[in-house]
């Protein structure tokens, strides 16, 4: 899929950048910043978005979740980041979000690496990434699969703990009476998206939720 606007258009091309520190390494972000500002110049490109995020190994990264909505928008014609691991928490999760950007018509950018997914080689490249995190997805369940092989064979325990069912008419209860998801999830030391998951299939059953 071909990137909407080119460099050099009548509209320019919108850009947004992305930058992110760990909280105990915050003095390279004006670094990040004065990078990737610079390469848009170079490139003739505007400046349409700036995010700046702060955090050490977050599962939820705010500033990135908005900016994937401005690309599914198409408010920005590409996202421009100083590294790639300042953009993906692992593989996969770098090669899901950009294969959805390339499926909006989004491109990327990523200085240190010089990845570049507004160029026809650029998005090639991100096609050979595909394989290998399909490769690492293929070990991974093979690895689960050994593992649960291997329990069985001992007789141990194996799956996720049944904490969730255990205590399910109990979380309903809570929710139903108010308490939010992120405090019963603190209840019980489990994730939101587990408590999310047991309500959901309760309304399934038909089991009323206030």
């Amino acid at each position: 899929m071909a990137i909407a606007r080119k460099s050099g258009a009548a509209t320019p091309f919108r850009v947004a950048l992305y930058a992110r520190v760990s909280t105990h390494d915050q003095q390279t972000l004006p670094m990040q910043l004065s990078a990737m500002r610079a390469y848009a110049k170079r490139r003739g490109w505007k400046v349409a978005i700036e995010e700046k995020e702060v955090g050490s190994g977050a599962k939820t990264r705010p500033k990135r979740e908005e900016l994937l909505c401005a690309a599914r928008r198409r408010d920005v014609d590409a996202i421009v980041v100083w590294r790639l691991d300042r953009w993906g928490r692992s593989l996969l999760d770098l090669i899901g979000t950009l294969q959805e950007l390339y499926a909006v018509g989004v491109g990327f950018v990523s200085l240190t690496e010089a990845l570049d997914m507004t160029t026809p080689g650029g998005r090639a490249l991100a096609g050979m990434l595909a394989v290998f995190a399909e490769f690492e997805r293929d070990i991974l369940r093979d690895r689960v699969k050994a593992g649960i092989a291997q329990a069985r064979k001992e007789g141990r325990p194996h799956g996720r703990p049944a904490t969730v069912t255990q205590h399910a008419q109990e979380i309903s209860s809570l929710f139903a009476s108010g308490t939010s998801k992120r405090q019963i999830a603190s209840k019980f030391g489990i994730s939101r998206s587990s408590v999310r998951r047991m309500l959901v299939a309760r309304r399934a059953r038909g089991k009323k939720i206030a």
